[in-house]
């Protein structure tokens, strides 16, 4: 404004700028030393408005977090915003919580200190995963404010990571706090398609985020950029209810947080990790998953010689001939559990079903059945067995059950339909797992719950569903969306189908095959609604029935947890590639949606030097048996490039092995 009162084209003019020297007089100054002290206000203005103003960066210097105390509207607020390589992804962001009695917290904040920016750079190894080491390297500052109008500290913790940035918030007011709403923004540029479901197990759509809408699942996965995606998630959330996200109606695109239920927070714990997942494309979200496994604490348990992942085969006819047929083929086919499903102690949806008994429910089985010596049976041909137990048996009898479980040499319990999201459940469903692990039985948790990373702490949950599997009939476009969003979260129970009608109606054998790749899962249920047993054997007639194929093999040999995980290709609701290594083998996966696509191959993760044998298992029409999979061998080595010719929602897999001699 001075500007415009200074003729500027005058460098001898001066300005009345009236000086009190004795109370009389005043005295002229020359324009160049208003300049100065013009200059000296203006400066003395600006670091006033951004003394709080702080800066984190990622190790690798991509990725910058600024940080502000601000005022809005009477509000200050501890706000964030997010760069990648200079350009704005967050807009600032703000974090307030709503108390039951309508107070704010965070509306009225001072930042009092900031700590010394401390590194982290370390690895660890999982007792399973997608990949054998796991690098954990991060910057890291927190941020101690103060609401002026409550009292309360107000703690904003802060890890910026190569991958991406995370954030949590503690308010240690001594007492616990009764919050009704929590308010963790992401403000976006622009309006950027997001990949949205509400529900666990729900089907995708791909929206603006204006158009979000409420009680959308996380992780979101949306696309700011021709190469940039981001997804929305979060961590950590053990004893806090589940996050949901919602759009908030305006001019700028704003996802604000929404708790599943009210909570009560003990003033010692903090919120879970909010996560923003950054990539260049979708495969390197995937690529980098286990940012959500950094931010869970260490393996509580001392010795994990117990927890052992691996094929699943579901048995469902609940007889004795039933469980030797599925004991017999995972023996043969290099499975390493059964599954005896629902119906094994009564019926499930029955409040009065004790799951301490076996009393076959009629419309499942007539028997007979002897749980226990049939344990017995699988224990001496080393097969685990798995029960399933409805969450109605679970809550009223959970303490009596698992030490019964381990008395009769279970090894593990599939939860079922389990209640989640609120603050309750979220806190009874962790504790379940713990008290599973204090009797060395490892868990499969149905149906909506969707994980947080507590898998690191207590491995003994080895997979979840949360997932719009097979036995849901999902089209191969919602299959492949589910790898870039609701996977990014880990591990995810696909119940894979093979023999079943579905699979020739929407699929191909080759993309089931596929999908034993693609999707991890360490208990990978497989051939969910087929059988061993034959029509003779169980009289009926609706069941699909494992028929002898040779592509089974690839079946046989896959395993279930991995070395080194890459994404070749990826376009979510389109198309995937996706590389497994197992030791020295690399099994392979590649699904196709909606059109005739070839993708390219090439080999460069391969050891160079080293000669491969690639076996791959290709859809075939042409081929006459009931599958129609065509195998074939190839040479290769590091330098080759592969070509995959995939029709519209089909797939192929593959096996890359060091060639024999």
């Amino acid at each position: 404004m001075l500007r415009n009162h200074l003729p500027l084209s005058d460098p001898t003019s001066a300005w009345n700028l009236p000086m009190i020297l004795d109370g009389r007089h005043t005295f002229r100054l020359p324009l160049a030393s208003v300049r100065f002290i013009v200059a000296c206000m203006m400066w003395a203005v600006l670091t006033c408005m951004s003394a709080h103003a702080e800066s984190l960066r990622s190790p690798n210097g991509r990725i910058e977090v600024h940080v502000d105390v601000k005022e809005v509207d009477q509000k200050t607020r501890f706000a964030y915003s997010v760069k990648v390589d200079g350009e704005v992804l967050i807009t600032d962001s703000t974090i307030t919580f709503l108390r039951d009695d309508d107070t704010v917290l965070g509306d009225h904040l001072q930042l009092k200190q900031t700590t010394e920016k401390t590194s982290v750079d370390t690895t660890w190894k999982p007792v399973y995963g997608e990949r054998s080491v796991i690098v954990d390297r991060y910057n890291a500052q927190e941020y101690v404010c103060e609401d002026t109008a409550t009292r309360h500290p107000f703690v904003v913790k802060l890890r910026c990571y190569d991958q991406g940035v995370a954030f949590r918030v503690a308010v240690p007011t001594g007492e616990p706090l009764h919050l009704v709403e929590e308010r963790t923004e992401f403000r976006f540029p622009g309006n950027p398609w997001a990949w949205r479901t509400t529900a666990a197990q729900g089907e995708y759509d791909k929206v603006r985020l204006t158009e979000m809408g409420d009680n959308v699942e996380r992780p979101l996965t949306i696309q700011v950029g021709p190469d940039r995606y981001v997804a929305i998630a979060e961590a950590a959330a053990i004893d806090y209810p589940m996050m949901r996200l919602k759009s908030v109606p305006g001019e700028q695109p704003t996802i604000v947080s929404q708790l599943q239920s009210e909570v009560t927070w003990p003033s010692e714990q903090a919120t879970p990790w909010r996560i923003i997942m950054i990539g260049d494309s979708p495969g390197q979200l995937l690529e980098n998953n286990d940012l959500i496994l950094n931010l869970n604490e260490p393996c509580a348990i001392e010795d994990t010689s117990w927890i052992k992942p691996g094929k699943v085969l579901r048995e469902i006819s609940l007889t004795n001939d039933g469980a030797k047929a599925a004991i017999d083929f995972a023996v043969a086919n290099h499975f390493q559990y059964v599954e005896f499903d629902a119906g094994w102690y009564g019926y499930e949806y029955d409040d009065a079903s004790d799951a301490t008994t076996v009393t076959l429910d009629p419309r499942r089985s007539a028997g007979p059945f002897d749980l226990q010596a049939m344990v017995q049976y699988a224990d001496q041909r080393g097969i685990g067995i798995i029960v399933y137990v409805n969450r109605r048996a679970l809550e009223k009898q959970l303490d009596e059950i698992l030490p019964l479980y381990k008395s009769w040499g279970i090894a593990g319990v599939k939860y079922g339909f389990v209640n989640t999201g609120s603050q309750k459940w979220t806190s009874w469903l962790h504790d379940a797992v713990r008290k599973a692990a204090e009797h060395e039985l490892m868990v499969d948790i149905h149906d909506e719950y969707r994980p947080i990373g507590y898998s690191r702490t207590y491995p003994n949950l080895m997979t979840q569903e949360g997932v719009r599997g097979d036995e849901a009939k999902p089209s191969t476009s919602l299959a492949v969306t589910t790898l870039f969003t609701r996977n990014l979260a880990g591990a995810a129970d696909h119940t894979i189908c093979y023999f079943d009608p579905r699979v020739d109606q929407l699929w191909t054998h080759g993309q089931q095959l596929a999908k034993a790749v693609c999707t991890y899962s360490p208990w990978q249920f497989m051939y969910w609604y087929d059988t061993p047993l034959t029509k003779e054997q169980d009289g009926k007639t609706s069941r699909s029935r494992i028929v002898d194929s040779p592509e089974l093999e690839f079946y046989q040999q896959i395993p279930t947890v991995w070395d080194e995980t890459k994404v070749v290709h990826g376009e979510i609701g389109e198309y995937a590639v996706i590389a497994r290594r197992s030791g020295e083998v690399w099994y392979v996966g590649g699904i196709n949606a909606n059109q005739p696509r070839e993708l390219s191959l090439p080999l460069s993760f391969l050891d160079e030097g080293i000669q491969y044998n690639a076996r791959r298992y290709r859809d075939d029409p042409t081929m006459k048996t009931k599958t129609k999979i065509r195998i074939d061998d190839q040479a290769v080595d590091s330098s080759a490039e592969l070509t995959l010719s995939l029709l519209p929602n089909s797939g192929e897999a593959i096996r890359i092995s060091p060639a024999k001699p």
